[in-house]
């Protein structure tokens, strides 16, 4: 009996610690940014802060993901929290049929200047990396223009400029024989020149849409979206140049994408499915949460954004501005996009 009774308390005891940890993390708001979508299905928003303060927002949509008639929607998001949504890429090629695209990505380089990457093609196995700019925080937008063979730019996630000036993306590669690889794109601020840096090409670990973090002295951290049923790890020493071979972390993953980034105080935050993994890829989207970490490895979740059971609630987004708060935007039950906004913990 007594010994069943230190059990209760202990467990008491973690409970109201996994709360406090909770509620050092505060909800500001939370809206869906779209009132009366011009698309029946949207999916895979990026997100990005202007040089004026304004906040950006796009993603995929159209009938439904993979269809023709899929372009990208790009829009601010007002006081109000709401986007009226302009499509500004399309996957149309002169003289060719029309092609879906994908997954926007922003960048912010440090002069300002907006870059919007997106994929077009059939299919995630022959899509082809396109990208646009914009000299004004989004009012209007350069023409298209496709990346070389063999880069593909950002998947999902948003790059990082090193301290070196130079501008590394997060992305991977789907093989028509069902595998996955991650690889990092090197470039540099014009976008110019690029090579492709592979990362641990034996692995069985099939992997896709990392995200980058910052460790200091050149240290760098990819987590990935995997089939193996954990978010996916790699190191790297040398400001991204090699990287260690993958590994498994302690976070969960239902084969769904997630984002991370390195707060201003060096701490991490990570958007992912907590679920495990279901018999196909739409299984384990229905709920959605924040882990944070102050090294990388020991995750803890923070904050419930979502806690359903059969809709869809993925592909976060997530983005730290000049006030300090944390943005985070992710598809909502492909209807919608919501964007919610925290306050980090003050612990």
């Amino acid at each position: 009996m007594i010994k069943k009774s230190i059990l209760s308390v202990v467990a008491l005891s973690l409970s109201l610690c996994h709360l406090q940890a909770q509620t050092q993390w505060k909800k500001v708001s939370e809206t869906l940014v779209f009132e009366q979508p011009p698309f029946k299905n949207c999916h895979a928003s990026t997100i990005v802060q202007t040089q004026k303060g304004d906040l950006l927002l796009a993603c995929f949509g159209g009938s439904q993901e993979g269809k023709n008639d899929v372009v990208i929607w790009n829009g601010k998001i007002e006081a109000n929290g709401k986007v009226n949504p302009k499509a500004i890429a399309d996957g149309k090629a002169a003289g060719a049929e029309q092609y879906p695209c994908w997954n926007p990505v922003f960048l912010k380089q440090k002069n300002n200047q907006l870059v919007l990457f997106y994929k077009v093609g059939p299919n995630p196995r022959e899509w082809w990396g396109m990208y646009k700019t914009s000299n004004n925080n989004g009012l209007t937008w350069s023409a298209s223009t496709r990346l070389p063979n063999g880069i593909l730019g950002p998947i999902k996630n948003k790059p990082v400029i090193l301290s070196n000036g130079n501008i590394l993306c997060p992305s991977s590669i789907e093989l028509p024989n069902g595998h996955w690889k991650v690889q990092m794109e090197l470039t540099d601020r014009n976008l110019k020149n690029w090579k492709a840096i592979p990362v641990d090409t034996g692995s069985a670990f099939d992997v896709i849409q990392p995200s980058v973090l910052f460790h200091g002295k050149n240290k760098l951290q990819i987590l990935c979206r995997s089939k193996q049923g954990t978010v996916v790890q790699s190191w790297s020493q040398d400001n991204g140049k090699t990287w260690s071979p993958l590994s498994k972390t302690t976070l969960l993953n239902p084969n769904s994408g997630t984002d991370a980034v390195t707060l201003k105080d060096g701490s991490f935050l990570i958007v992912y499915n907590p679920d495990v993994p279901g018999k196909d890829w739409f299984n384990g989207r229905s709920k959605l949460r924040v882990a944070a970490s102050k090294d990388g490895r020991a995750w803890e979740d923070v904050l419930v954004l979502e806690n359903g059971t059969k809709e869809e609630f993925s592909y976060p987004a997530i983005i730290q501005t000049a006030d300090g708060l944390v943005h985070i935007t992710y598809t909502y039950d492909r209807k919608n996009i919501k964007h919610v906004v925290i306050e980090p913990s003050k612990k």
